[in-house]
């Protein structure tokens, strides 16, 4: 039985209401300033200036040396975004890899698929990615591209995402908006301070849509809340609460592949839902993410920081999916493009992730030269815990066809397993960084990472698999020379700990989890802030172990990790004003993929599987004569890419583009910004995700145009 789990109604909007009745209180009997009591971000429009992503706490982008990007809340406004693929079409550096319609995504960076249990962290506490992470009450989202073993611990070479909230405003807002296929969507954003030295701040938001989506059979619903809470103690102590809960369910789409093994589906419908039976369920997804912070300055050069966290995330998957052909002896569709339906159920799908983390920071002179030092102590416990799911062959005389359509078939009545815990990790950590500076030309940053793993597994029957005790020291080191004030070059190593991947259910070793594996990367780059833009390139090298589905002499699978991927790239980046009328964000990427010594010929010596050589991205914001009209645009290329392990078959490259308008006005006597986006102008067929997921390979589609139009006003 499935579990209950509480709905989130449209009447809860009622508490923001109350809240703004308690702010209005407080305004008329108050008028002392708001304390302020955190980082500000956000106030040069796309251009941004701190993250907290690249190190250990918030710091400025031209003194981080890594690659960093940044979405700001205006970016994210005008793009009028819901999901994290959205934000990061922005960016040339990030692929998706596995990101269904329906489902939760997941992407690549710099050629490497992000790992769900650690690549996805609020306000640097790390979070179950297995969820479409609201992104009403984020203030901006960080992209960190790259190793990132200082800041978390076990993490993949790729990056890493860090979504940071909004802090408490003086803000009444109402947002309303529709698409062409009538979506309904309703948020609200109340916040403002109390108390006799109003030295309590509260923020809410709140959300509804009603999801329609573009293709056939796959709406949805959402509901969300979020409630930030700010108490500055004393002059000295600040204490930050988040708390949020989304309920989504929409039906999932699944994925294209290849006919008969060797060639692309042509001339299909990007609106087509494979599989579709009446039977389906729409994947329903429950996420809850807790954190806390108490900072307190001991004097003007030392500061601490306690924080704790919790995520838990809970999907139940009743679908019917498309996949092989020729009734499950084939792994993929037949040359006819005929598909097996399965019924696939997953239910009661449980992860969460507890942190807790302790870190001192200071300043001090020594030995003639200036230190910045962190150190801190870290630990973290992540569980998985699932039912025996199955993924039921249904008729095999009555294939689906991508061209007709799917039949009608009975679902399968075999019953679900217990809740069984697959996983249970548990990460320690012992953390310092310095940064020393020279003079005013010359810097170093040297930190490591100790970590310590106990990580147990169990199979899909309870009985224990592997247990792994390992200690791993990881260093990060940059070199940092600055000629002038606006400008930064650097040179990095770092090391890396990722988690092993799960091996696929054909794989003789069928869902087992393998052991942990390092990665290395070198980096150099230049950043420069000049007349209201900001510029910055990389040069990067990244090697990391090569896990796959290996084919064996008797044509079974066993699931290994053998040889390594290298990745080398170059990436470009602009962000600000390149005129008092005109903003832009734009990054360009090149990336070569290969893998070596995997013990498979056919998989070597060509780009890795759903990497492009050459990926460019644009978004820009012009103002016109009219007063409060913008015209937004934007651009998107990708170079053709690999749609298989062994590269025979290849996809062609694509670009789209995107145009918009945002128009600042007062209705009623209330601020009103209405703005249109238009997605994808000249409808383009391309094939945007070709990557594999749990060894299977999967083609996703790009979505044709949509629109959408919104309307913010505040009170």
């Amino acid at each position: 039985m499935t579990p209950l789990r509480p709905r989130l109604p449209l009447g809860l909007l009622g508490l923001g209401l109350a809240l703004h009745g308690a702010h209005a209180l407080a305004a008329d009997s108050v008028t002392l300033a708001p304390v302020k009591v955190t980082e500000v971000y956000g106030s040069d429009g796309y251009q941004a200036r701190e993250a907290q992503v690249g190190g250990l706490h918030n710091a400025p982008l031209l003194d981080t040396p890594a690659a960093v990007s940044v979405f700001s809340r205006q970016l994210l406004d005008d793009r009028q975004v819901r999901k994290l693929s959205e934000v990061l079409q922005s960016d040339a550096s990030v692929g998706e890899s596995y990101a269904p319609v329906g489902y939760y995504e997941n992407f690549n960076v710099r050629g490497f698929e992000l790992n769900a249990a650690s690549s996805y962290r609020i306000n640097g506490q790390t979070i179950a990615g297995e969820q479409n992470v609201a992104l009403e009450n984020k203030q901006q989202v960080e992209l960190l591209k790259g190793l990132s073993g200082l800041q978390s611990g076990v993490s993949e070479p790729g990056g890493l995402v860090n979504y940071v909230t909004k802090r408490t405003e003086d803000v009444r807002t109402l947002s309303v908006s529709s698409n062409e296929q009538g979506e309904r969507y309703l948020a609200t954003d109340l916040g403002g301070w109390f108390g006799a030295e109003r030295q309590f701040g509260l923020r809410v938001n709140l959300a509804h849509e009603d999801i329609r989506s573009y293709v056939d059979h796959a709406d949805g619903k959402r509901d969300f809340a979020s409630l930030a809470a700010d108490w500055q103690i004393n002059p000295d102590a600040v204490l930050e609460l988040d708390a949020e809960y989304q309920h989504r369910e929409q039906y999932s789409v699944p994925g294209y592949q290849l006919l008969g093994g060797s060639q692309l589906p042509h001339d299909v419908d990007p609106k087509d839902h494979l599989a579709w039976q009446q039977w389906a369920k729409p994947v329903q997804n429950d996420s809850l993410n807790l954190g806390g912070r108490f900072k307190y300055r001991f004097n003007d050069d030392w500061n601490g920081t306690l924080s704790a966290s919790r995520s838990k995330v809970v999907i139940d998957d009743y679908s019917a999916f498309a996949w092989g052909s020729d009734g499950g002896m084939a792994a993929h569709f037949s040359p006819e493009g005929n598909y097996d339906i399965y019924d696939f159920r997953s239910p009661d799908d449980t992860r969460r992730i507890d942190e807790a983390q302790a870190m001192l920071d200071g300043r001090f002179n020594a030995l003639g030269v200036g230190h910045e030092l962190t150190v801190g102590t870290s630990a973290q416990r992540r569980t998985l815990d699932q039912r025996t799911y199955y993924n039921q062959l249904l008729d095999p005389n009555q294939p689906g066809n991508i061209y007709t359509g799917a039949p009608a078939l009975a679902p399968s009545n075999k019953p679900i397993g217990d809740s069984e815990r697959r996983l249970d990790s548990r990460q320690y950590g012992l953390f310092v960084s310095d940064r020393i500076t020279f003079n005013e030309n010359w810097q170093t940053v040297i930190g490591a990472r100790e970590v310590r793993l106990d990580e147990k597994t169990w199979d899909e029957n309870g009985i224990a698999g592997r247990h792994t005790r390992q200690y791993q020291l990881l260093p990060n080191a940059a070199l940092i020379y600055k000629p002038q004030a606006d400008t930064t070059l650097y040179a990095s190593y770092s090391k890396g700990l990722s988690s092993g991947g799960t091996a696929p259910w054909f794989a003789s070793n069928a869902a087992e989890i393998l052991a942990p594996t390092l990665s290395r990367q070198l980096e150099v780059g230049i950043k420069r802030d000049w007349q209201g833009m900001s510029f910055s390139a990389a040069l990067f090298q990244i090697r990391q172990a090569y896990q796959y589905a290996q084919p064996q002499d008797d044509g079974s699978f066993t699931y290994v990790q053998q040889g390594q991927q290298k990745n080398t790239g170059l990436e470009l980046g602009a962000s600000g004003w390149v005129t008092s009328k005109l903003q832009l964000q734009a990054s360009a990427a090149a990336i070569r993929a290969r893998v070596q010594d995997s013990g498979t010929d056919a998989y070597e010596g060509h780009q890795a599987i759903n990497v492009p050589r050459l990926r460019a991205a644009l978004h820009a914001d012009y103002t016109l004569p009219v007063p409060g009209l913008a015209l937004l645009g934007g651009a998107r290329y990708s170079a053709s890419k690999y749609a298989s392990q062994a590269g025979n078959v290849e996809v062609g490259g694509y670009t789209v583009f995107d145009l918009g308008s945002r128009y600042s006005t007062r209705i009623g006597g209330y601020d009103t910004v209405l703005r249109l986006t238009v997605d994808n102008v000249f409808d383009k067929r391309y094939w945007r995700d070709v990557g594999d997921y749990l060894g299977d390979n999967y083609l996703f589609q790009g979505a044709p145009r949509t629109a959408r139009l919104s309307a913010s006003v505040s009170f």
